[in-house]
């Protein structure tokens, strides 16, 4: 892509998704997520009906008698957004690829948290942490962000959603609203989410073909994997072989939902060929 096309695919999908982070997103991020984050500002005297959780116990033994610690609603709050740019993104039976979508997804909410004044950082990851861009604010930054999505190649096609998240509890050590956005295709990260989930506010944006659900009677074709390069026939006239594909298919959300649930995490489903404005506007409401 050279130069002058990439700067005209950025500026289209700002005209298009900072018109939703304005009008749309706006009023509903802040309502959703303003407040959540609390800043230790002062200690006071101990009075009836505090919660004793707040004691703080270096300044009662000092003093002899219960002081608390107060905390103040934080300002200022920091989203971080982590990307999965793997082979699996780039598929797609509709008009639009899972990563296009993802791109205007990250996009939208980029321009909702700067609209806000908070700070915006990136992680594009594969099975490695393929860029990371730390958290700043200005519409400069947001491009920026954009850019790299259109135009970063990733070294790996593979996808590990767990070292993506072992480096953000690395890099961020304050809390910070985290959307991943992913097909969830991979599994075994559930016990870094829940690590995550206890420290940020984390939401998981699963992007899908409704083709990925099930392989449709189509006799003997050759699939490739995306991740590894693999090529292999197999027989679509199968039954087993379709309910085989639709089982491991169904294993896979369910484990993405299950993961998510316990780790204290919120989900959110959106199909290449939907509205992902209707849908992230629901969850901000349902937030709220």
């Amino acid at each position: 892509m050279d130069t002058k096309e990439l700067l005209k695919k950025v500026r289209k999908i700002e005209i298009k998704t900072r018109r939703l982070s304005d009008h749309i997103f706006g009023g509903e991020y802040h309502s959703t997520f303003k407040g959540r984050g609390m800043t230790f500002s002062e200690v006071r005297q101990y009075q009836f009906g505090d919660d004793v959780r707040n004691i703080d116990w270096n300044v009662t033994a000092r003093y002899n008698e219960p002081f608390i610690k107060v905390f103040e609603e934080e300002r200022e709050l920091t989203m971080m957004l982590l990307v999965d740019i793997s082979g699996s993104e780039l598929f797609g039976t509709t008009n639009q690829f899972k990563n296009e979508i993802i791109t205007e997804i990250t996009a939208t909410l980029a321009f909702s948290a700067l609209q806000n004044n908070d700070k915006v950082g990136l992680i594009l990851f594969s099975d490695q942490v393929e860029l990371f861009i730390p958290p700043k604010k200005g519409k400069t930054h947001a491009l920026r962000i954009i850019r790299e999505l259109l135009e970063f190649k990733p070294k790996s096609n593979k996808t590990d959603i767990g070292q993506a998240l072992k480096f953000l509890s690395s890099v961020m050590k304050k809390k910070a609203i985290v959307f991943v956005l992913s097909d969830f295709i991979g599994d075994d990260y559930e016990k870094t989410l829940k690590i995550t989930g206890n420290k940020h506010d984390v939401t998981g944006i699963r992007i899908y073909d409704e083709r990925e659900q099930t392989i449709p009677n189509l006799g003997m074709v050759q699939l490739e994997d995306v991740e590894t390069g693999k090529l292999q026939l197999v027989n679509t006239q199968s039954k087993k072989v379709r309910n085989a594909y639709a089982q491991f298919n169904k294993e896979r959300v369910t484990y993405f939902k299950e993961a998510f649930t316990k780790a204290g995490c919120g989900t959110l489903d959106c199909r290449v060929d939907e509205s992902y404005v209707k849908k992230l506007l629901g969850y901000f409401k349902r937030r709220g």
